[in-house]
């Protein structure tokens, strides 16, 4: 069997973007995950840095070392700029036929990527995101007052934007490039509210999406950038597509 390094040899077919923001604890090992469980796809991992305090820049410099510059791609940004923007700036460095999005803080487990991939080559899908509130899906490490908001959220989202997906809020996805391509530029959110625009414009423009069950896990080490101001823009988000959709 080939590994991650021998199988990412000539264009990658896949790009994962993962925006951080102070992750110098977390970035080495999920860059480690990404490897082990994609040993034979052709990949390329792109950070996109908001210029963390913490050093995060230098341990990509260091992982660049021991996988490639041209496997693992530093692309910073000088200050904190919004995640949305973030996914628009790291998919403009590129080269897959498709794009992963997903987090730096280990809530979002590599072992799932080959189930993604997996189910887009079986249904042909534009769009494969993970999903906690269908089958074997769940969350790991909540307490309950955040797992009821979270899931009052997402009810309130889906009643009221019928969107075709059971988990609008959720960052864990794998698109065609093409199909990211056209419904970022229709984006206008920044922030988590982002997520849950991208999935609602996909469906309008009849988009094909299938779900994978993921269990989500709380970040190990960190600090959660989720405030009352992300749960006020969220609610103003889901009146602006209510609106506008």
């Amino acid at each position: 069997m080939e590994t991650g390094g021998e199988a990412g040899g000539g264009k990658p077919e896949y790009s994962i973007i993962v925006p951080t923001y102070n992750e110098r604890l977390n970035v080495a090992i999920i860059v480690y995950l990404i490897f082990k469980h994609l040993p034979d796809a052709k990949f390329e991992i792109i950070i996109v840095d908001d210029g963390s305090p913490d050093g995060t820049q230098d341990i990509v410099k260091q992982l660049q070392q021991v996988y490639g510059e041209e496997r693992v791609l530093l692309r910073a940004r000088p200050r904190k700029l919004g995640l949305g923007t973030a996914y628009v700036h790291g998919l403009k460095h590129a080269s897959g036929d498709f794009v992963v999005i997903m987090d730096a803080d280990l809530s979002h487990h590599p072992k799932y990527l080959p189930s993604f991939i997996r189910k887009q080559k079986v249904t042909g899908a534009d769009i494969v995101t993970g999903t906690r509130y269908v089958n074997n899906g769940g969350v790991h490490g909540w307490n309950l007052m955040r797992k009821l908001t979270s899931r009052g959220a997402n009810v309130l989202a889906q009643t009221l934007l019928r969107p075709g997906a059971s988990d609008l809020t959720g960052s864990f996805r794998l698109y065609k490039r093409s199909v990211l391509e056209d419904v970022i530029s229709s984006c206008v959110s920044k922030g988590y509210v982002f997520q849950m625009e991208m999935i609602v414009r996909a469906t309008r423009k009849g988009y094909h999406i299938e779900e994978v069950p993921i269990t989500f896990v709380d970040r190990v080490f960190g600090i959660s950038k989720l405030g009352g101001s992300e749960i006020v823009g969220y609610l103003k988000g889901l009146v602006y597509l209510l609106l506008t959709t």
